[in-house]
């Protein structure tokens, strides 16, 4: 049995949607699935049309119960969503969980010996951790072995994500937890500038940290949880749907089994780095352009070599996208743990074998010079065998599966 807990102490960045739909997901892929609420706002019986009035007892009753011995079996509160998909649901008694703990031996591992009786009743557990840092955190923690923080694609969250990180540090220091920590990109609007750029700076410091799937901004989830369901019942053709069996499919896949487990600790330079990017864009994005409104004077003086002062934005542009060279098509993506990258389009038949990316360097840059005539072309990026959009194109349409395609005005 796997535990993850989906943790980030900043609210709004969907990680209870990311908790329902990765449940929902590993459930239609057969596997047998438990999704624990540690959040007291309740807000997955919310998702999934469960009516608070009728939940007479949560999560809360069973790990109370289990610290004061008068044990409460899991299974008496547990509620059939689907096939192979039950909830545990919460409720605002979970708020006074860690004043009503203190002073009681080993109330971290309340959660983990709770899961510890079902170990042989399910594949999966997902735990929706509350937007705090406290004590049903570390009871999740403390039950985890793998641990997913969803990052909204915005400064604020890339910010937060250094912070987010040197808390979990923290914990891991604290009980020597040993997880396979993953970040996942979510809440991703490729229309936006902001957005391809926070997701260009997490891959270049969480390459193989960072699941390659994205979870895109899609109104048909927001829909799907006003009505209590999740996508997979709601919209099963949806883009959004896709991005979570994606992310199910990569979730299992490493399996940490057989993939190496990582104490979060050795992640601290990896929070610097992040936490300078996040400066860094901050800063580059506040600082006005320079005009070339100078004084004729200014210029025409001896003046040292000029600084840089592109945006952010013109300095990605640079470096990831599409780009027209004279008779040339520049094509430049970040793929930091991808063997193989192709282009499949209209101008090659949509066979990708023909149009493979050369990896550039160190970093998991990948690039390709294509000579195009004049025209509309449409095209996808075929990464590991995976078909999908471009990520730093934001011309986009959809196309008959379900999907997008990238769409290219050469002049």
């Amino acid at each position: 049995m796997r535990t993850v807990a989906i943790i980030n102490q900043k609210g709004g960045c969907g990680k209870t949607t990311v908790s329902i739909n990765l449940s929902s997901a590993l459930a239609a892929k057969g596997y047998r699935t438990l999704l624990v609420d540690l959040d007291p706002q309740s807000h997955c019986a919310v998702g999934l049309a469960v009516p608070e009035e009728q939940i007479e007892q949560s999560i809360y009753d069973v790990l109370i119960g289990k610290a004061r011995g008068e044990p409460l079996r899991l299974k008496e509160v547990l509620w059939q969503i689907s096939d192979r998909f039950e909830l545990a649901p919460s409720s605002i008694d979970l708020a006074a969980f860690e004043s009503q703990m203190a002073g009681i031996m080993d109330r971290e591992n309340c959660l983990k010996s709770v899961l510890e009786e079902v170990r042989a009743d399910y594949d999966y557990v997902i735990i929706d951790c509350p937007p705090s840092v406290g004590l049903l955190t570390f009871n999740a923690l403390r039950a985890a072995s793998d641990v997913i923080v969803p990052v909204e694609m915005g400064y604020f969250s890339l910010h937060g994500l250094s912070k987010q990180l040197e808390t979990l540090q923290v914990l891991c220091e604290q009980c020597r937890q040993k997880v396979n920590l993953m970040v996942l990109a979510s809440m991703y609007d490729i229309r936006t500038k902001m957005g391809r750029e926070i997701l260009a700076e997490l891959r270049k410091h969480f390459g193989d940290r960072m699941f390659q799937t994205v979870v895109n901004f899609n109104t048909k989830l927001k829909e799907a949880a006003s009505l209590g369901q999740p996508i997979s019942e709601y919209d099963p053709a949806s883009k959004g749907y896709k991005d979570f069996l994606n992310l199910a499919d990569e979730l299992i896949g490493t399996d940490t089994l057989v993939h190496k487990a990582e104490l979060v600790d050795t992640l601290e330079a990896r929070i610097q780095s992040i936490s300078a990017s996040a400066e860094e864009l901050l800063a580059t994005i506040k600082e006005p352009r320079k005009a070339a409104a100078e004084e004729p004077a200014a210029a025409s003086a001896a003046t040292p070599p000029s600084r840089d002062t592109r945006t952010f934005e013109e300095k990605i542009a640079d470096f990831y996208g599409v780009r027209q060279e004279g008779d040339t098509v520049i094509f430049s993506t970040l793929y930091p743990r991808a063997k193989t990258v192709q282009i499949a389009g209209d101008f090659n038949d949509w066979i990708p074998e023909q149009t493979p990316m050369q990896r550039a360097g160190e970093n998991g840059k990948w690039i390709l010079k294509l000579p195009l005539n004049k025209g509309t072309y449409r095209y996808r990026l075929v990464v590991d065998g995976q078909w999908q959009q471009d990520p730093y194109n934001e011309n986009a349409e959809p196309n008959p599966f379900g999907e997008y395609n990238s769409v290219l005005h050469v002049k």
